[in-house]
């Protein structure tokens, strides 16, 4: 990725996410694992304006993904198979 495009890429995720609250936790249901194509299920954030974010294991949107973090006790929400 060239700077011009990171520097686009962090614009749109700060227009996104800065300042959001995370409202809802879950996992996608059998129905949008199956309205997605998918095979397995990854963990959705749902922010205070009602946008989704959920992890992909690609930037294609081929299947779910894991969501790490930096967290000693929890350091990665998998994919439920």
């Amino acid at each position: 990725m060239n700077m011009m495009n990171r520097t686009h890429w962090v614009r749109e995720a700060k227009k996104l996410l800065l300042d959001r609250k995370i409202v809802g936790v879950s996992y996608l249901t059998k129905q949008e694992i199956e309205a997605g194509g998918w095979t397995y299920s990854g963990v959705i954030l749902t922010l205070d304006d009602g946008t989704k974010i959920y992890p992909s294991s690609d930037d294609e949107g081929n299947n779910a993904g894991a969501l790490f973090s930096t967290n000693k006790k929890i350091n990665c929400l998998p994919v439920i198979r």
